[in-house]
């Protein structure tokens, strides 16, 4: 198993970047495995981040991108609730960066 050093502390992920236990989740971390994808995380990044993260907590699932588009149009508005808005922010793919980033297991359904 693979770890990343954040803080001070070295935090397991698996093969493909993900936290292997959600309770290591920091929004440095999250900075942290952004900067990997040389993204710089913005408000608009934590809106969704933050979005995902209650997401999970309700349903105990990380939304693949469809459910996760309209589950955001439905609490944020047309204008962030489509693809384009949300792969200009997570640009590898709004499903499976966005909930890497959120400490989130990878989505069912993505490859």
């Amino acid at each position: 198993m693979a770890t990343i050093s954040v803080g001070g502390k070295d935090i397991e992920v698996d093969e493909e970047g993900y936290l292997v236990n959600l309770g290591d989740w920091t929004e440095e971390a999250a900075s942290f495995l952004a900067g990997q994808d040389e993204l710089e995380l913005t408000d608009s990044h934590w809106e969704i981040i933050n979005f995902l993260r209650e997401y999970y907590d309700e349903y105990q699932i990380a939304p693949a991108v469809r459910v996760l588009t309209k589950a955001v149009g439905k609490r944020m508005g047309k204008d962030k609730g489509n693809s384009k808005y949300l792969y200009e922010l997570f640009p590898y793919g709004p499903g499976k960066q966005a909930c890497r980033f959120a400490g989130l297991p990878k989505p069912t359904g993505c490859i």
